[in-house]
């Protein structure tokens, strides 16, 4: 409805309008086809569809706004956006306990260190080897 020109918006008020006189009594639907130019029987195809479109139009909807329709690229990206975040958190933890293992590799270096030193120490005097 929306690419009707003026013209056209114009002529579809006239032809609803006839459609009420009609069904409202103050002509016949003979007269109104005659208004309209057409036969009785497009007449009544046209009063049928305004009847179809009104009722349609006034069918109960949920409250709030319409859904606006999906855009698939926005939501690809969103779960590429979703899959990347998560990737990147593995990551870090992935780097946290590589340090930590590091660290962990280092303290027992030095204490091996520490132990095979101390292990190297010269017997006193009077101790069996």
């Amino acid at each position: 409805m929306d690419n009707l020109s003026a013209k056209d918006l114009e002529h579809a008020r006239q032809r609803a309008a006839i459609v009420f006189k009609v069904r409202s009594g103050q002509l016949t639907a003979e007269e109104g086809a005659r208004l309209l130019g057409v036969s009785r029987k497009t007449y009544y195809e046209w009063e049928g569809r305004a009847l179809q479109a009104m009722t349609q139009a006034m069918e109960d909807r949920p409250a709030g706004r319409p859904e606006q329709p999906q855009d698939t690229e926005k939501e690809e990206l969103k779960a590429r956006v979703q899959t990347l975040e998560h990737q990147l958190t593995m990551a870090k933890k992935t780097v946290e306990v590589r340090a930590l293992l590091h660290a962990y590799e280092m303290q027992c270096e030095k204490e091996k260190r520490r132990g095979s030193a101390g292990s190297k120490k010269k017997p006193r005097s009077g101790q069996k080897q």
